[in-house]
């Protein structure tokens, strides 16, 4: 049994996450000396990310012990994309053209193929790693990776469902899903310091990203006002209303649909995520704040809606940074080889298609994580470079779920027949 972290107790372990975050703000608006120079090379959003994954590999906090990534998933993460959808130029967004959902499709391909060819490589250097025989068959572990890493918690659960991975070694499985998405979330979020200089090798032209974000900000430029105390107060009121009205409509559609639709009551069916309350939760909040767009309540970016909106986003920055423990990574290390090379040939293959088709870093950065890491991390990658592209990030995650069990289940397929080679 795992040693209990030193603090268990939610409203201290937010304190700490706080000042983490407080940390980085503060010593990243030093326009001099040492934290200037950090900070050139080291994203602010990264350090949000490391620090609180610090905390948790010294043993002082724990996700394991806290429901604050679930408080942040399902109330602060819709409630940011509301407030940063207000403002949102939806012909902008369709204007970004083809390359995002290239990217995107990119992305899963590469977690597809990327499965077998790390199954074949790893066997051909320790083949006992990939071992096991009947229901506890490496592949069937794997499978259920997939399944995470294309659409997100419901497909995973299906691929555990169909291929009756042995539930004692499952455990392994989601830790090597854990700590190999979330190294190759801290390496996205390191790359977007590099974002120009990334740009400038693939040849990329980011000039429809950057009418956007213009738009966005002439807009807000418009409309900016100081905030007053009614303001913050509406603009809370509209993204929790909001966040309300989605659960609402998330509980009633998902619990029909698993209520009286046959493939959705089947787990081991494609179209069984659409029985997540999660998944309806997103598409609704979004869907809710596009429509909120086209009102009068875009208005209140002028009082700084995207900000409080960003606020929101950092919380569950801090609160995905807990699930991080740095001291696992070697615990299972050659099944974490696996995900590694696993990992890697989806993002050599993301790069390769990035140069050809001279998409910017953006694609390339929103494309993986609407993969690898779903709808909870796809916006925060996203409103990294800006508030006005989360929803980017949030109708590419929500495509993974329509996909995600169909190439997980091919991808699973291929290891299979790679593992007997």
């Amino acid at each position: 049994m795992e040693q209990a972290p030193l603090i268990t107790d939610d409203t201290i372990v937010f304190g700490i996450l706080a000042l983490c975050l407080g940390f980085v703000f503060f010593t990243s608006s030093k326009t001099s000396g040492f934290w200037n120079s950090f900070y050139k090379f080291v994203p602010a959003l990264l350090m949000c990310y490391l620090l609180p994954a610090i905390f948790t590999s010294a043993g002082i906090i724990s996700d394991e012990t806290s429901n604050l990534y679930f408080m942040a998933s399902r109330y602060l993460l819709p409630a940011s994309l509301v407030l940063m959808t207000l403002s949102l130029d939806l012909k902008a967004v369709f204007n970004l053209g083809p390359k995002a959902l290239i990217m995107f499709l990119t992305g899963t391909l590469g977690i597809v193929i990327g499965g077998p060819i790390a199954v074949l490589i790893v066997a051909a250097v320790s083949p006992e790693t990939l071992g096991g025989t009947g229901f506890d068959a490496i592949w069937r572990g794997l499978a259920t990776i997939a399944g995470s890493w294309i659409g997100g918690g419901a497909n995973q659960a299906a691929m555990l469902e169909i291929f009756k991975y042995n539930p004692e070694k499952y455990g392994g499985m989601v830790l090597v899903d854990i700590v190999v998405a979330n190294v190759w979330m801290a390496i996205i979020l390191l790359g977007i310091g590099k974002n120009k200089a990334i740009d400038n090798w693939f040849r990329a032209d980011d000039s429809a990203i950057e009418s956007l974000k213009q738009k966005v900000i002439k807009f807000t430029e418009s409309v900016s006002k100081n905030p007053s105390l009614s303001d913050l107060m509406i603009m809370l009121s509209i993204a929790f209303v909001t966040v309300g009205i989605a659960h609402w409509g998330a509980n009633g559609i998902s619990g029909w649909l698993t209520e009286n639709v046959a493939a959705v009551q089947d787990k081991t069916s494609a179209l069984a995520s659409f029985g997540s309350q999660f998944f309806w939760m997103i598409s609704i909040a979004t869907l809710l704040g596009i429509i909120l767009s086209f009102t009068k309540a875009r208005e209140y970016e002028g009082a700084g809606a995207s900000k409080l909106g960003s606020v929101f986003i950092y919380v569950l920055v801090a609160t995905i940074g807990m699930k991080m423990d740095l001291s696992k990574v070697l615990e299972n290390p050659g099944l974490i080889v696996v995900g590694l090379v696993w990992i890697s040939i989806h993002a050599l293959l993301l790069i390769g298609v990035a140069k050809l088709i001279k998409a910017p870093f953006f694609f390339l950065a929103v494309g993986s994580q609407a993969n690898v890491g779903g709808a909870a991390s796809a916006p925060v990658v996203a409103a990294a470079f800006h508030p006005s592209l989360a929803t980017v990030g949030v109708l590419l995650a929500v495509f993974g779920y329509v996909v995600g069990t169909y190439a997980a289940l091919f991808c699973a397929y291929l290891m299979e027949i790679a593992s007997t080679l």
